[in-house]
């Protein structure tokens, strides 16, 4: 890609910019240093460098769906993210990797990455991207693996750990949701409003667009959406600390769609009818139970969590609260103490 291209799409960033520049408009009506602060915060946004990509070497493919390899031994770790966002949040950056920690830790670490859908793929619910590409992997893997899945990502992984036995050592959930009755009302609602608005174009598309999940994350907290950039213009980051925030947002502004049936799993199936809290969401002809399953289970939740609330995790099981945020919880300057040294240290008990 070209350095010209590069500069338009970043001056298309926070996506979808529309709906950005007017919650900042409306912040404006209260607060007009506030929106003026946002604006300055944009611009050194759009405009800072971009540091390239770390490059992964692949050790196995699914259809569109890769695992990428940090360390060549050791027991293999397969990190699962959500469907929503790219899977680079699990390795955004030399200091802040999930990935590169593990691998340093003596594990043959693979994060998967699911590719980019395209209409053909339409009919591909949730469960079918488990039962399409999830498990093939493992089985690509050739031994058993540790699974650790992240948000959407780890619902995915109960069902593959239910469903391949003995081929998973052990299974690790950070802020995983489960049962979505856990959601407030209000949250569950505007979601199924969301939903209701976009269903009909995602499934005319076969696609559904990540702007519009994009518009769902920043309705969860319009006044963070703003505030964040409005501190940006004052807190004279120095390169490090612009390059983290600026890394951070462009992998929360950037993702492949769902397919429509994915889309409409999250939000109907899953946000309004609670499958798997229910115990009604099946998988490759199973009804998916976490507490039925064969491996060792262990997950950690995020006290400061409103993407996916602790009280939508499983009941149940060994559970850590990491007094973070959702994302904070991954790549947070706390994110060793709260999360990857939490979880390493039960990994090393398997």
């Amino acid at each position: 890609m070209g350095a010209a291209s590069q500069h338009g799409q970043q001056m298309d960033r926070p996506r979808p910019l529309p709906l950005f520049l007017d919650l900042v408009r409306r912040a404006g009506e209260k607060d007009p240093a506030l929106a003026a602060a946002a604006l300055n915060g944009l611009r050194i946004y759009q405009g800072a460098e971009r540091n390239p990509p770390t490059i992964r070497p692949i050790a196995a493919q699914a259809g569109r769906a890769r695992l990428l390899q940090c360390g060549d031994s050791g027991p293999p770790i397969m990190l699962i993210p959500s469907l929503i966002n790219p899977a680079r949040i699990l390795d955004l950056a030399p200091d802040q990797s999930l990935l590169a920690f593990l691998g340093e830790a003596g594990f043959r670490a693979m994060l998967l990455d699911w590719g980019q859908p395209d209409r053909s793929e339409s009919q591909i619910g949730i469960a079918g991207h488990v039962e399409h590409y999830l498990l093939p992997l493992i089985k690509a893997v050739g031994e058993p693996v540790h699974l650790v899945g992240y948000c959407l990502g780890g619902t995915m992984a109960v069902a593959a750990a239910a469903i391949a036995g003995d081929q998973v050592r052990s299974l690790s959930l950070l802020a995983t949701p489960w049962h979505f009755d856990g959601y407030p009302t209000g949250a569950r609602d505007a979601l199924a409003s969301l939903w209701g608005g976009a269903k009909q174009e995602a499934e005319q598309m076969g696609l559904l667009p990540i702007e519009v999940l994009q518009a769902a994350f920043w309705s969860i907290d319009t006044d963070r959406t703003v505030a964040k950039f409005a501190a940006l213009a004052s807190d004279h980051l120095d390169a490090g600390g612009l390059a983290r925030f600026v890394a951070l947002e462009d992998w929360a502004n950037d993702g492949a769609p769902l397919t429509a049936a994915a889309g409409r799993d999250l939000f109907e199936g899953l946000v309004g009818e609670d499958w798997t809290g229910q115990g009604r969401w099946n998988v490759g002809g199973l009804a998916v139970d976490p507490l039925r399953l064969k491996c060792p289970t262990f997950q950690i939740t995020a006290a400061e969590d409103r993407i996916a609330p602790a009280e939508a995790a499983i009941r149940g099981i060994q559970t850590y609260s990491a007094p973070a945020g959702h994302v904070g919880m991954i790549v947070g300057s706390k994110a060793h103490d709260h999360c990857w040294n939490k979880l390493l240290r039960w990994l090393a008990t398997r």
